[in-house]
């Protein structure tokens, strides 16, 4: 994607930079992960988005959980330690979302 991102320096940039492209490519396909995911409307979509890139903004290793699975980051959001567990939670929508495809 482009460098021009203020996250551009971020070591997670790539996929915040997947995580927005999907977004406004797939919005149907983000409010149905975000359902399933959270039992929430639509009106959570725009806030489960921002949890995304906040976690992978906040935490150079979360970039490591993006390709796990769904069901593997919703065991870790269980019974990982912090901050593993929150890092998971934000991300399991993403999860969702790209295993739809």
């Amino acid at each position: 994607m482009t460098t021009d991102r203020p996250w551009a320096d971020l070591p997670n940039a790539k996929h915040i930079d997947a995580v927005l492209a999907d977004v406004k490519a797939r919005p149907e396909v983000w409010k149905a992960a975000l359902d399933a995911a959270l039992g929430a409307a639509w009106v959570a979509a725009l806030g489960a988005v921002g949890d995304v890139i906040r976690a992978l903004v906040a935490w150079g290793e979360a970039g490591d959980l993006v390709d796990l699975p769904p069901d593997v980051l919703r065991t870790m959001a269980d019974l990982a330690p912090e901050p593993v567990n929150h890092q998971a939670v934000l991300l399991l929508p993403w999860t969702i979302v790209r295993e739809a495809t």
